[in-house]
């Protein structure tokens, strides 16, 4: 049974990424550099006590993936995976989920670092960052563990 579901943006990204070349593939590469979610006015209070945090999920939409791939090669090798175990925005939903060091509030606009995301991308939804729910021991990191170890991912890495 197919359901549709309607999201609607509580707001919008700013980056300095207005492309995908040049931006790293993780917000984690590129500490120094710094976004806002300016929210709509209607959505300004849900900051309310945001700011205790320091560290925020930001759960956007891909909205300039015009294509849906199951089976696509991520940004570090060249062998292919499943859309499922890669981080590619060609995803059936082109839904996207960065977390971000945050910054500060003022008013409707949260200021972050650690970006990895587009310029002008729709925000969906901002969650805080729970050490303590979303932290977990003995994580396998399937495919990638191989670049882990031989240390092929390197600090900054960016996308082509």
């Amino acid at each position: 049974m197919k359901n549709e579901i309607k999201l609607k943006p509580i707001g919008i990204i700013h980056t300095p990424y207005k492309e995908p070349k040049g931006m790293p593939i993780q917000g984690t590469f590129e500490k120094g550099v710094s976004g806002r979610a300016e929210l709509f006015p209607e959505y300004e209070e849900g900051l309310k006590d945001i700011e205790g945090f320091s560290h925020i999920i930001l759960i956007y939409y891909f909205n300039r993936s015009k294509r849906e791939e199951f089976i696509s090669r991520p940004f570090i090798e060249d062998e292919t995976h499943g859309i499922f175990a890669i981080r590619s925005p060609h995803r059936p939903n082109h839904i996207g989920l960065s977390i971000v060091k945050l910054e500060g509030v003022e008013k409707n606009i949260v200021i972050f670092s650690e970006v990895d995301i587009l310029d002008s991308t729709p925000l969906l939804d901002i969650k805080p960052f729970v050490s303590y729910f979303d932290s977990r021991e003995n994580v396998k990191n399937g495919w990638l563990e191989k670049h882990f170890k031989h240390g092929k991912i390197p600090g900054r890495a960016r996308l082509d």
